[in-house]
């Protein structure tokens, strides 16, 4: 007699049991499913003879490369949520990736393992390769609304990335869809920063809209109970601003370290460009409403 699970709440049958899973009776394994005999033929070492320290190097950053494609999983579902008025789910995905950036800060220092000279030994061998043209990076980058054009010309020769890149740069990112969900939710008076919100980066004061999403964010800020929803949506926002910062500002530390003034192999400048970057916010606004506070 076939059995039947019973909902315990009301009773009702759910249909045939299914049979447990028992080790050894089904082809998937852990290596199959994580596809680990795959993934552990992708460090190959450039150096000849191969350099101890090559492979640490080479995993580290294919490491970085899976985190960045879960962040970009996480904030697009964030913004999702955003453009469905939904502030506490799109808070959700943001606090995780905030959580991901807590492990990348403490992961850059494992390169710190590496003496200087032994880097040297095989670094000639990256060259003309750079973070540069990290595209998950830059992705990671325009979804938070940092969106800069110059970095399309790193990828002048890999078109299929390059188009990639070009269709993110022109999708909504998560301050424009900040902007769409405050509209969504009643404050009208925000629909036309929009666009133009991108000149923020500059501080450009004369943005359309701009001094209206101040009060409303002043507002937000001044009395977050009173829609403590939003208030912690932004202040999660302003935690991924500080945890992006905060991964540029050991990862400049830890250049330094390695190679100190030499030129990226990309051509860059080097520990200059990377402390340039370490400036860089999101999400500007919402620290500078900060200063517009008055005592309760």
């Amino acid at each position: 007699m076939e059995q039947t699970r019973i909902d315990l709440r009301n009773s009702l049958p759910l249909g045939p049991m299914a049979e447990p899973r028992k080790y050894g009776q089904t082809e998937l394994s852990y290596n199959d499913y994580l596809k680990v005999p795959e993934m552990l033929k992708l460090q190959m070492p450039l150096s000849d003879p191969e350099h101890h320290d090559e492979l640490l190097f080479i995993i580290i950053h294919q490491a970085y490369e899976l985190w960045f494609k879960l962040i970009l999983h996480e904030l697009e579902q964030s913004r999702r949520s955003m453009l469905a008025g939904q502030p506490l789910r799109a808070r959700h995905f943001v606090n995780r990736v905030v959580e991901i950036f807590r492990v990348l800060v403490g992961q850059i220092h494992i390169l710190e393992t590496m003496d200087p000279v032994d880097f040297l030994q095989f670094r000639d061998r990256l060259s003309p390769a750079s973070g540069f043209q990290s595209m998950q990076f830059r992705e990671l980058e325009f979804l938070c609304g940092l969106k800069d054009a110059r970095y399309f010309h790193f990828f002048q020769n890999r078109p299929d990335l390059l188009a990639i890149l070009r269709e993110r740069f022109l999708a909504p990112d998560l301050r424009e869809a900040f902007l769409a969900m405050l509209v969504k939710l009643g404050h009208t008076g925000v629909a036309s920063v929009s666009k133009a919100m991108e000149m923020e980066i500059a501080g450009d004061p004369v943005v359309p809209g701009r001094d209206r999403l101040l009060e409303v964010l002043i507002a937000l800020y001044q009395e977050p109970s009173k829609n403590l929803e939003l208030y912690l949506l932004s202040e999660s926002l302003v935690s991924l601003d500080q945890g992006l910062a905060h991964w540029r500002e050991h990862h400049v530390r830890v250049v330094e370290r390695l190679i100190g003034n030499k030129t990226g192999t990309g051509g860059s400048s080097g520990v200059g460009y990377l402390r340039a970057t370490a400036e860089k916010k999101a999400f500007p606004i919402l620290w500078e409403v900060r200063g517009h506070l008055k005592k309760a």
